[in-house]
């Protein structure tokens, strides 16, 4: 078994990106996107953490989550997510032949990769660096023109709070993107 180093600082701000199993296009299918609702607000009811941004594409996850003070554990709290969702969207599964011995072993469905990334954020930098990654990832993968006009990620949140303006990154979308 892989013995994967974790950064654990208690009451840090993570960056993560989840995939979907053998990056399947469903994760913005309506009936996933409810139940990922539900399960991220089931989850903070029992282990908090405080969503600084997200953005949901076809076949992946990008959060940004700041811990409690006195807690580390994004493990427990995706773990319980990751089990939520996949309960709740049975449909999802994926066909028997798609799955290794390993995942029918492990009683997988092949909604999720096993694994998940995680980037401890170290300053007001690397904060706002990958807030902006984030927020225009769908730009980046052609699924829109504008940051906008991607309706699955907190960019309207964002803009609210007066973080962005309404049409960031509108000319660094037909230069070539964020963080390049």
């Amino acid at each position: 078994m892989s013995n994967y180093r974790r950064s654990l600082a208690k009451g840090g701000s993570y960056f993560f990106t989840k995939v979907s199993f053998k990056r399947r296009k469903i994760l913005c299918d309506e009936p996933i996107r409810q139940a990922m609702r539900d399960a991220v607000r089931k989850v903070r009811q029992a282990y908090p953490f405080e969503i600084e941004a997200w953005v949901t594409l076809p076949d992946h996850i990008h959060a940004m989550w700041t811990l409690p003070s006195d807690d580390a554990d994004f493990g427990k709290r995706w773990g319980l997510i990751k089990c939520y969702v996949s309960r709740q969207c049975l449909e999802y599964a994926a066909p028997v032949d798609m799955l290794s011995l390993s995942n029918i072993k492990r009683d997988e469905m092949g909604l999720w990769q096993r694994r998940f990334w995680e980037h401890q954020i170290q300053n007001e930098a690397d904060f706002a660096k990958h807030m902006d990654y984030m927020h225009f990832n769908p730009v980046g993968h052609g699924l829109v023109e504008r940051v906008m006009d991607w309706p699955y990620s907190t960019f309207h949140r964002c803009v609210n709070k007066g973080i962005y303006p309404m049409d960031w990154a509108v000319s660094m979308s037909v230069e070539g993107g964020v963080g390049e």
